[in-house]
């Protein structure tokens, strides 16, 4: 067997375009040290990294950085899924961080410099096919954003956050970086097809205590970066204390990076009916508790950071079905790893869309404020409300939000689908809890209050003179037409996911 690895450029385009990107964005800063330019730059180099991550992955599987036949790079049609979605979400945040750039406290150069190295991370991340390139592009994905969270110079709060979201995560990594050097201590294998290989045929190996605690530090740390209960704690401060911009980043690249991460180790090398019972014991919990303290919020920010938090309990539902017998034939496993991915996909475009209006109703520069500070919005911004409505009552799965409704019915017919009858009604019945708080502040928008005559003040007015930036307007209108598109042509989406 040849030591030399193959290198295929054409498969690594898109991870080329990413990181080439934060070359120019530091270039572009240091030369031409212009705001509109810099902020140019990131925006196109977004673009052209979706745009060649659609291009090489519309072809066949590629694979590069090969040993034999165990690949540290695959590239097939679900890695450019998420290359492209990961390039998208960059691209939109870039749009609702115009007003916090433009003479605000935060450094443009340095803020798209980051971002840039985040979306580097989740382009690699979706095409990782050993747990090292798994953990540094997580990790690539991640570390910007605690500068990012903290980059607000002169708030504690943002500070705060960036110190809390840093100790969580640095204990999350230490538990995965562990949890992988048992694994290879055990198998001796770091790629996840021999992984799976050697589990799969040597199953007395999950006997062994050792086994049995990498398995579980793997799952457990990765559970960190989902903001899975009972290691969801971070995520709520975190996100309120960011800038909005950066909070819209945090709830959808982050919770996207990690369920990726996750669903490549469970898929391709855990075996799993040892991981599909805590996978179900955690979407449990996690859609449980996020909804029923969702419940109780009065800010806006922390509303949608626990609604996030059951989310990512739907979206590690479908892989709770491996549990069972059932759940692990091929045509139930498929399903499940379609729905899983499908409804992440669903999820963020919803929550960029609700972002993008919060950030629309809110003075630039400001947090996320109360629900009672989004009171009578609809009178002052009808279009603007209309669309954190339409995001609210998809996140919620009702019609017309058709994104969320299939996101929930994809999910539901995959535990079907995998004998998990008690899942599907426990998905359900949280579903329905979390309607009381998205129609809550859904309705919140068009309530009348006695401050709408006062449309500049700290209530609701958006920006100075009334006006939203165009660059939230434009991110606002493109994530709401996508939810709108995906929401009509689902199957698209589902067809990807399984490929």
């Amino acid at each position: 067997m040849s030591l030399v690895q193959s290198v295929d450029n054409v498969a690594l385009l898109p991870a080329y375009l990413a990181a080439g990107t934060a070359v120019l964005v530091l270039l572009a800063d240091l030369l031409v040290a212009r705001r509109g330019a810099t902020v140019a730059v990131a925006a196109a180099g977004a673009v052209a990294t979706a745009a060649g991550a659609v291009l090489v992955g519309a072809g066949e599987t590629r694979r590069t950085f090969c040993v034999g036949a165990d690949c540290s790079w695959v590239l097939d049609g679900r890695a450019a899924l998420v290359a492209a979605v990961f390039a998208l979400l960059t691209l939109g945040v870039l749009g609702l961080s115009g007003p916090l750039l433009r003479g605000g406290p935060t450094p443009p150069g340095e803020f798209c410099f980051l971002l840039a190295c985040s979306m580097t991370g989740g382009v690699v991340l979706g095409a990782a096919g050993d747990l090292i390139t798994l953990i540094v592009a997580l990790e690539t994905l991640t570390l910007p954003l605690y500068v990012l969270v903290g980059l607000r110079r002169g708030s504690l709060a943002s500070a705060e956050a960036a110190v809390t979201f840093f100790v969580v995560s640095v204990v999350a990594t230490t538990l995965t970086l562990l949890g992988a050097a048992l694994l290879y201590a055990v198998t001796g294998g770091l790629h996840l097809d021999r992984l799976g290989a050697i589990l799969n045929d040597r199953p007395e190996l999950l006997d062994l205590p050792l086994a049995t605690a990498a398995v579980a530090l793997v799952v457990l740390g990765l559970a960190f970066k989902v903001a899975a209960v009972p290691f969801h704690a971070w995520a709520p401060a975190t996100y309120d204390g960011a800038p909005l911009p950066v909070a819209a980043y945090l709830s959808t690249a982050s919770k996207l990076g990690g369920v990726v991460a996750l669903l490549a180790v469970v898929q391709r090398a855990l075996p799993a009916d040892v991981t599909g019972p805590v996978l179900a014991l955690l979407a449990v919990l996690t859609m449980t508790v996020g909804n029923l303290v969702a419940l109780r919020q009065r800010r806006t920010v922390r509303l949608l950071a626990w609604s996030s938090v059951a989310q990512a309990g739907y979206i590690l539902a479908p892989l709770g079905a491996l549990a069972l017998a059932a759940g692990r034939t091929d045509e139930a496993r498929a399903e499940a790893y379609a729905a899983a991915v499908a409804y992440a996909v669903f999820f963020v475009l919803l929550e960029l869309a609700a972002f993008a209006a919060l950030v629309a109703l809110r003075p630039a520069g400001a947090d996320g404020g109360t629900v009672d500070d989004l009171r009578g919005s609809a009178r002052r911004q009808p279009w603007v409300a209309a669309a954190l409505a339409l995001a609210l009552i998809g996140l919620a799965g009702l019609p017309p939000g058709l994104a969320g409704l299939f996101a929930k019915v994809t999910v539901v017919r995959s535990l079907l689908t995998g004998g998990a009858g008690w899942l599907a009604l426990v998905v359900a019945v949280n579903a329905v809890i979390g309607l009381a708080y998205y129609l809550r502040l859904a309705a919140t928008l068009y309530a009348g209050d006695a401050r709408d005559v006062r449309s500049g003040e700290e209530g609701g007015a958006p920006a100075a003179g009334g006006r939203v930036a165009w660059t939230v307007t434009t991110a606002l209108a493109l994530a709401t037409a996508l939810a709108v598109v995906v929401g009509c042509a689902p199957q698209l989406v589902l067809d990807l996911a399984a490929r």
